[in-house]
């Protein structure tokens, strides 16, 4: 099992601001390092606070490439849209904000379409934060049909259709430098506790995620 580390905080606004705070020194470091920083950010209202906060960083976002973990079968300009919720916050620092999806109906083609599209960027991710779902669900996997294809696919495929949309894959996501997993409320910290000590063995994709994760993970948690 992963050395998962527990971050706590009585408040949203506590996590984004800490989360937020270690994911511009990741882009720092990545910039500094080599001119250029990818990250793959969620969307919703727990990461809304976090991206926020990262928007505010003294970061240089003219040489960032943010790309959503997942989004939706929309177009970028439809308010579903988590590229276009990523757009409208970070588009304004002069950020590269890439879509997963272009407004394609169906969820296979969509997945093709992202993969070509992101195949020449320069991969892997300096930093994937990831959020889970009620059902055990992260970055737009959930469990059921789409579960293996999207953990365990070939490693040269790094974005796939699923029956919520599109997703980064497994192999994507985890080949990233840092992964952080974010979290809120009761329920969604025992599912990631129990997925936690299934390992590979679990049913969920929170689960199936961290069990193929081959380094120690942060996990901020607000009540």
């Amino acid at each position: 099992m992963i050395d998962a580390e527990w971050w706590e905080y009585d408040e949203a606004e506590e996590l984004a601001e800490a989360v937020s705070g270690d994911i511009a020194y990741i882009i720092g470091q990545a910039l500094e390092a080599r001119g250029a920083a990818m990250i793959a950010l969620p969307g919703g209202a727990l990461a809304a606070p976090v991206l926020a906060e990262l928007a505010g960083s003294d970061v240089e976002w003219r040489d960032v490439t943010i790309l959503p973990t997942h989004d939706r079968l929309v177009a970028p300009t439809d308010a579903a849209s988590i590229t276009g919720q990523l757009a409208r916050v970070f588009l304004p620092k002069k950020a590269r904000v890439l879509p997963l999806a272009a407004g394609e109906a169906d969820a296979q083609a969509a997945g093709r379409a992202a993969d070509a599209r992101i195949a020449d960027l320069a991969w892997p991710l300096d930093a994937a934060c990831l959020t889970v779902t009620a059902d055990g669900g992260v970055a737009g996997i959930a469990p059921g049909a789409d579960l293996e294809a999207a953990i365990a696919g070939p490693r040269a495929r790094r974005a796939i259709g699923t029956s919520a949309g599109v997703t980064l894959t497994g192999p994507a996501l985890l080949s990233a430098r840092t992964v952080t997993l974010i979290l809120s409320g009761k329920a969604e910290r025992a599912i990631v506790e129990t997925a936690l000590k299934q390992g590979a063995a679990s049913p969920l994709p929170i689960g199936r995620l961290l069990a193929e994760l081959d380094m120690d993970i942060d996990i901020h948690w607000c009540a």
